[in-house]
C-alpha cells in the first residue's frame, strides 16, 4: 500500500463521549436503522435512500452491512453507530462524508432515532467526530450541512462551534422539492 492509498483510507477507530460509544455498524443494527429512518422528521430532512422511494429493511441491511463500512475503505470518509453506552441502545448515524484528501476537507452527517433526539446527543457525537477529524487526522476544514429550516441540525452546529458561512440555494432534493443547504464550517483555529 503506498502513502497516498494510506491517507485515503481512514482507520477504524471507536470513540467514546460522555454518554455514546461511536463504532462500527453490525448486523445489530438492522431493525433500529430501519425504525429510524422511517421516521417522518428523518425522511423530511434526509430523503433516504432516495428521493420519492420508501427506506426498506432490505437498505437498512444494506446500509449497515455494506454502505456504512465501505465508506471508510474507499476514502469518502467514515460511519459511526451511535449507541448509548448506559443502556445500549442505539441512537443514531454519524459520519464524515465526501472527504477531499488533498484539500483535507470532509462533511460530517448524522440522522437520530426519535428516542435519542432533545438530549443533546447530536451535538456531542457532532463534537466527537469533528475535533477527531481536524485534531487527530488533520482535516483542515469540516463541513455541516443542514436545510435551512432544520432548526434542530442548525442548533446542533452551533452548539458544537461550528461557524455559519452562508446558503447554498437547491442544494438538496428532498421527497417534495428541494431545500436551501445552511453552510457550516469548523476549522483548526476555531479550536484554539
Amino acid at each position: 500500500m503506498t502513502a497516498t492509498e494510506r491517507a485515503s483510507t481512514m482507520p477504524a477507530v471507536i470513540l467514546r463521549t460522555e454518554r455514546l460509544t461511536l463504532r462500527a455498524f453490525t448486523e445489530a443494527e438492522i431493525g433500529p436503522v430501519h425504525n429510524a429512518v422511517r421516521d417522518p422528521l428523518t425522511q423530511r430532512w434526509l430523503p433516504l435512500p432516495e428521493p420519492g422511494r420508501d427506506f426498506t429493511r432490505a437498505d437498512a441491511e444494506h446500509w449497515c452491512l455494506v454502505e456504512a463500512p465501505s465508506a471508510r475503505v474507499s476514502g469518502d470518509g467514515q460511519q459511526w453507530a451511535a449507541i448509548e453506552t448506559a443502556t445500549g441502545a442505539f441512537a443514531g448515524s454519524f459520519g464524515l462524508v465526501r472527504t477531499a484528501w488533498k484539500a483535507r476537507v470532509t462533511e460530517v452527517g448524522y440522522w437520530l432515532a426519535p428516542q435519542a433526539r432533545g438530549r443533546g446527543l447530536a451535538t456531542e457525537a457532532v463534537i466527537a467526530v469533528s475535533r477527531w477529524a481536524v485534531l487527530d487526522q488533520g482535516f483542515q476544514r469540516v463541513e455541516l450541512k443542514a436545510g435551512t429550516a432544520n432548526t434542530g441540525s442548525r442548533g446542533v452546529a452551533e452548539r458544537a462551534g461550528f461557524t455559519f458561512e452562508g446558503v447554498e440555494r437547491s442544494a438538496m432534493p428532498l421527497h417534495t422539492g428541494r431545500t436551501d443547504l445552511a453552510v457550516y464550517s469548523l476549522i483548526r483555529t476555531d479550536l484554539a
